[in-house]
């Protein structure tokens, strides 16, 4: 799924942008951070509430290609500037967590493939 359909699909607003033909091959929801990088991987559009610069930190560890901000959150703007320093692109809808994730999977953006934990 392109990074433009992802827009259409939320009815997002663009906070820093990206190639709108970017692709993205998987979602996750999450505002636990530690769970983003036990699990996530790059191509990826993470949705969350979670708005801190660590959110911005952990997607370039883990090579997420998007972030989406929930419930209509906007970031602050250090983590705005970090992002665009970044290069990681940011949306925001006023859609919750799980009405956005289901809006995704139902177009087709699957979820990750996650490793069993022991």
């Amino acid at each position: 799924m392109k990074l433009k359909e992802v827009k259409e699909i939320l009815s997002a607003q663009v906070i820093v942008e990206g190639s709108e033909e970017l692709e993205l091959l998987s979602g996750c929801g999450a505002d636990l951070m530690s769970d983003v990088l036990a699990f996530s991987k790059e191509n990826t559009v993470l949705l969350t509430g979670l708005t801190n610069p660590q959110v911005i930190r952990t997607a370039e560890m883990t090579d997420l290609s998007l972030i989406i901000f929930v419930r209509g959150k906007q970031p602050p703007v250090e983590t705005i500037e970090l992002a665009k320093d970044r290069g990681i692109p940011l949306m925001s809808t006023d859609k919750p967590l799980y009405q956005a994730c289901g809006l995704l999977y139902s177009a087709g953006l699957r979820a990750e493939k996650l490793a069993k934990l022991e």
